[in-house]
């Protein structure tokens, strides 16, 4: 048997650290902590050291292909693939952008470079993996606002990836010209990008299912909940810690689980979509 090995992207700091300490804590096998930033990374792994726990590093930045790349080489080579995968790495602006930079921007690290990481690591997800793509609760009030035939496509169960990943588009383009609005759309890239990740979890879902049957893998989106982080800020109701336990729940589904798979998930209950 090969050692088992876990990655958390975006796990420097906030939830992402959150949830390899717990990992460390539960999980039997390789965790990795991976940030972009080498010298954050390696020095979060030192502040799990002395905590006692052990963890790996490896640089990955989601935004970069190459970095994508590289790292999933590195698991197929050192270990078979990966058992784990949870797609924490996400951006949210807190200041006044202008909405056609935050959309470009937001859209591009929370959908596009999240579907880059899962285009590269769901192939080598080995057989009972579970891939836990970190969305948000903002994910499904987005939904509700879009226009009731943005609605249906998004809920649709036979949206492709090539269709989502052109509504993704449109709405970046849509938000360039100010025209957003008209085109359906709400005014939140952070919702609208997390709306992406909850559909192309589903979608990915499915296709698992259909082109990995006996492999028993499980993908889900959830939500950590509304969290004190750099990203969300201290006002929020939840420790980091509170935050990673639907994503931990997730990860550990035990061996031979059926469900959920393909839902959104929050305080470990499936919710509606």
């Amino acid at each position: 048997m090969s050692t088992r090995v876990a990655v958390v992207t975006g796990s420097n700091k906030g939830i992402g650290l959150a949830i390899v300490r717990a990992l460390c804590k539960q999980f039997e096998g390789d965790v990795y902590l991976t940030a972009r930033d080498v010298g954050r990374g390696e020095d979060s792994v030192k502040v799990l050291s002395s905590e006692g726990l052990k963890a790996m590093f490896h640089q990955l930045d989601i935004n970069d292909l190459d970095s994508i790349k590289t790292a999933a080489a590195y698991f197929k080579g050192k270990y078979g693939g990966v058992d784990i995968l949870i797609n924490n790495a996400g951006i949210a602006f807190k200041d006044k952008t202008p909405f056609d930079v935050q959309a470009e921007v937001t859209l591009n690290t929370n959908f596009f470079a999240t579907r880059d990481m899962l285009t590269h690591f769901l192939p080598i997800v080995k057989a009972g993996g579970r891939v836990v793509n970190v969305s948000s609760f903002v994910s499904a009030l987005t939904l509700n606002k879009c226009s009731s035939e943005l609605q249906q496509r998004f809920r649709s169960e036979d949206l492709t990836e090539d269709e989502l990943v052109a509504l993704m588009q449109q709405f970046v383009s849509e938000a360039k010209k100010g025209k957003h609005k008209e085109g359906g759309w709400p005014d939140s890239a952070y919702g609208t990008s997390k709306v992406g990740v909850t559909a192309l979890s589903m979608i990915l879902a499915r296709q698992v299912s259909k082109q990995r049957p006996n492999d028993g893998i499980l993908l889900n989106a959830c939500c950590p909940g509304w969290v004190r982080t750099d990203m969300a800020g201290d006002k929020a109701p939840k420790s980091p810690e509170e935050g990673a336990v639907t994503p931990v729940y997730l990860a550990l589904l035990p061996p031979g689980a059926t469900e959920p798979h393909g839902k959104f998930v929050s305080d470990k209950q499936v919710q509606p979509w």
